[in-house]
């Protein structure tokens, strides 16, 4: 836990992820949202559910409409591009000061 009493997350929007736990395990897809505070991730076309909506301004056509539902974000890994294996995250700093993430299995900068 960190100052603010939140996970240490390195996942983020638009990295490509597998599920290791629950109904869709062992698919992948990629991070549509992160929510830090809440430890949850969208992934694009995984964890559907149907949600029964009433029309409204947003909605023009009620009824029941297919959306993606968070997953506990410890219910996925980073998928390393190099390996193609699902793969923790580090974080190093390089000479020029930056901070990058670096794939635990490969050893490679993500970045």
């Amino acid at each position: 836990m960190n100052k603010q009493g939140l996970k240490k997350n390195r996942i983020r929007k638009g990295d490509v992820v597998v599920v290791i736990a629950g109904r869709d395990r062992g698919k992948s897809g990629k991070v549509l949202s992160v929510d830090p505070g809440a430890g949850k991730v969208v992934v694009e076309k995984l964890n559907m559910i149907k949600r029964h909506t009433k029309p409204n301004q947003k909605v023009k056509q009620g009824g029941i409409l297919e959306r993606e539902a968070p997953f506990a974000v410890s219910n996925v890994m980073y998928l390393c591009p190099v390996t193609q294996k699902p793969t923790r995250l580090g974080v190093r700093t390089l000479d020029d000061g930056r901070r990058v993430r670096f794939s635990k299995k490969s050893n490679d900068s993500v970045e």
